[in-house]
């Protein structure tokens, strides 16, 4: 029985034009004494001596003294009654002493556990009496003890926390009850701890909110998936079991036809073949008209007849002799053996389940887009479509995964976000079978937009050292031939001079980032950027041989290994070589020569910043930062590029759409 159980709603309004409900309000204690009546002698109600856990739905043994035994949770009950008020403001509670007409309450007594108008209030608690101490609220129908009793010995308190069975007890307990033996704390104690463990736990809920949302929208996608797959499945069964009816009804036709057209056939040949023997007997058929032709006394006419007839009667004759029947009653050669068609049938299932693709991290990357490629394991199990999903790692971001669906195992997706981490995940999907997702590959965005550009093949450009394909996206030094064909000449040691090759495009504005790589074998590779003035300098000023000493990327004819920058200049190129990337020497900072030299990167990135004077080196692969230096912007600033001996770049190609959705046939 309820609280709801127990309320009278009557229709009469508490005072003229309220709009609230008069509820007269339940005691406490008569709800106690319904719970009690469970475990009376005589009672007709069965006592309760097990519950269910709502946690983890085992069943409780109550003991002897049933729900009696069990403490009441008055926290819950404040949170429930709380919500019950809220849900109640429009309904009136009434003065459980008044006469009728029965008013409306204004306070609830919590120790007579009763709610009471002004003026039952006054008399039932007069001024100067024990009474007029009791404490008192709003109207309520929920009335809490001021202090939890123990179930066990019910005029004592607890006071005390059995830390073994987890519950709270009183010293009765503690020094001859079920936990003697048992190690208790204070109450204070107690509350400290749980509090504490409690605050953490909410804690770290809270703190775990947005994962908590991005599993609530992965589940909320998994439930529209669901639905939308199990429909498909139940579309795509029901078309094939239709198929296989419509094969076995065209089957059946077939079968059914021919039988009965050999069946007519070889009936008709039958009858025909009785109705030829049925002439043979006396006075019907062939003997009849033999014995009538007998009966002839006219010798000419008797010729001319019987000469056909003496034929027929011999071949009827010799059929007796040989007798055959027309046609085989047998039909066993159209017999049709369904044996292995319905074991087939019988063993009928689902096909095999689709296997989980693996995104390609070597040829998946980011550039002016994003192009993501995976394949199966064992190039096996093919799909008929994938779904390509991403997101954004970001906590201000919508957690959601985007999805594009791709008929191929490659996709660009495009309208990215600068300098930012993207998580890419792929399904395959058959049918209505969808494969689990791909293990997750986080990718990073260019930190500015792709400039675009290729190598300029008219200013300063050495034919006869360096060589550029049709494209102008590949330049590869030559440089040694030359060297090589008059090495009679050469009788001392020395270096030939760097050839430049720059982009055809400039920069005077704005941030800009662009990638390429350097093939593995290429000797000496400076890369980087450089204003206009200092490119009319080196290129318009060749030199065929020069220094040791001498460097063109520092401006100093000493060792320019060891030189640091302390001011800008109009141009920073880094070095490459034997597979390594060196970096410079900072200004007054020891480095060694660890850290100064990195292995190469399969790809390389370069960003310039104009407005800031600032251009960094990246591991275009990866995005990370691999060295960042001030450079003074003035005019024009290109991509430059200079090689000396064996050596090549290529330009990173944008993303384009030619990589959509190639077919696997093609």
């Amino acid at each position: 029985m309820t609280l709801e159980d127990s309320t009278d709603v009557s229709s009469e309004a508490s005072t003229p034009g309220s709009p609230r409900v008069r509820i007269q309000s339940p005691s406490l204690e008569r709800i106690d004494r319904l719970l009690r009546s469970g475990s009376k002698r005589n009672s007709l109600t069965p006592r309760i001596t097990s519950l269910s856990c709502p946690g983890c739905l085992r069943d409780v043994d109550l003991g002897e003294r049933g729900i009696n035994g069990l403490f009441r949770n008055f926290t819950l009950e404040n949170i429930v009654e709380r919500y019950r008020q809220a849900a109640r403001a429009a309904t009136a509670i009434m003065c459980d002493y008044c006469k009728p007409p029965i008013q409306e309450s204004t306070k609830s007594c919590m120790d007579c556990s009763a709610s009471f108008c002004n003026e039952c209030f006054k008399i039932n608690h007069p001024w100067g009496t024990i009474k007029a101490q009791h404490e008192y609220g709003p109207p309520t129908t929920s009335f809490r003890p001021k202090v939890l009793m123990c179930p066990e010995h019910e005029s004592e308190k607890v006071n005390m926390y059995c830390e073994i069975c987890r519950r709270p007890v009183c010293h009765l307990c503690k020094l001859g009850g079920t936990h003697a033996n048992h190690r208790v704390t204070t109450m204070s104690n107690a509350y400290k701890t749980l509090k504490e463990k409690l605050t953490k736990g909410i804690s770290y809920l809270i703190s775990k909110e947005s994962q908590v949302k991005t599993q609530i929208s992965e589940l909320e996608i998994l439930i529209r998936r669901t639905e939308s797959n199990g429909n498909r499945a139940v579309e795509e069964a029901t078309y094939n079991f239709d198929k296989l009816f419509s094969i076995l009804e065209e089957r059946k036709t077939f079968v059914l036809q021919s039988i009965q057209g050999s069946q007519s056939s070889r009936l008709e040949k039958l009858q025909s073949q009785l109705e030829e023997y049925q002439g043979l007997l006396e006075n019907s058929g062939l003997v009849g008209y033999a014995q009538e032709v007998l009966k002839e006394t006219d010798h000419s006419c008797f010729v001319q007849t019987a000469k056909q007839l003496h034929t027929r009667i011999q071949k009827a004759s010799e059929s007796l002799k040989t007798f055959r029947p027309a046609a085989d009653s047998s039909f066993e050669d159209y017999f049709v053996d369904v044996s292995k068609e319905e074991n087939l049938l019988t063993d009928l299932s689902f096909s095999k389940a689709l296997d989980v693709p693996e995104i390609n991290t070597d040829e998946s990357k980011v550039y002016n887009n994003a192009k993501i490629c995976w394949n199966h394991p064992n190039d096996s199990g093919l799909a008929d479509s994938y779904i390509l999903e991403y997101r954004k790692l970001d906590k201000n971001e919508d957690p959601t995964w985007n999805e594009i669906e791709a008929g191929s195992t490659s996709k660009v997706i495009s309208d990215l976000d600068l300098n930012s981490s993207y998580c890419f995940r792929v399904q395959s999907l058959r049918g209505s079978m969808c494969s689990p997702h791909s293990k997750e590959v986080i990718l990073q965005t260019p930190p500015a937009p792709v400039y675009s550009f290729l190598f300029d093949d008219k200013c300063g450009y050495n034919k006869e050292r360096l060589m550029l394909n049709d494209k102008r996206n590949i330049v590869e030094s030559v440089a040694g031939h030359p060297l090589l064909l008059g090495a009679e000449r050469v009788q001392v040691g020395c270096y030939m001079c760097l050839d430049y090759i720059i982009g055809d495009t400039g920069i005077t504005r704005g941030k800009h980032f662009w990638a390429f790589s350097v093939e593995s074998y290429s000797y000496m590779v400076k890369v980087g950027v450089a204003s206009d003035i200092k490119l009319q300098e080196w290129l318009h000023n060749p030199r065929d041989i020069s220094s040791p000493r001498y460097d063109q990327d520092s401006g100093h004819d000493s060792g320019s290994e060891d030189v640091a920058f302390d001011s800008s200049q109009p141009f920073t190129l880094a070095t490459i070589g034997m597979r390594k990337l060196f970096i410079p020497k900072a200004c007054n900072v020891s480095t060694s020569y660890g850290e100064r030299v990195l292995p190469l990167p399969s790809r390389i990135g370069v960003c310039l910043d104009y407005e800031k004077g600032k251009v960094g080196f990246y591991d275009a692969t990866s995005m990370k930062c691999l060295y960042e230096r001030e450079v003074d912007c003035i005019g024009t600033m290109y991509p430059a590029f200079a090689l000396m001996g064996g050596g090549a770049i290529r330009l990173e190609e944008v993303i384009t759409a030619k990589h959509l959705d190639y077919s696997h046939e093609i």
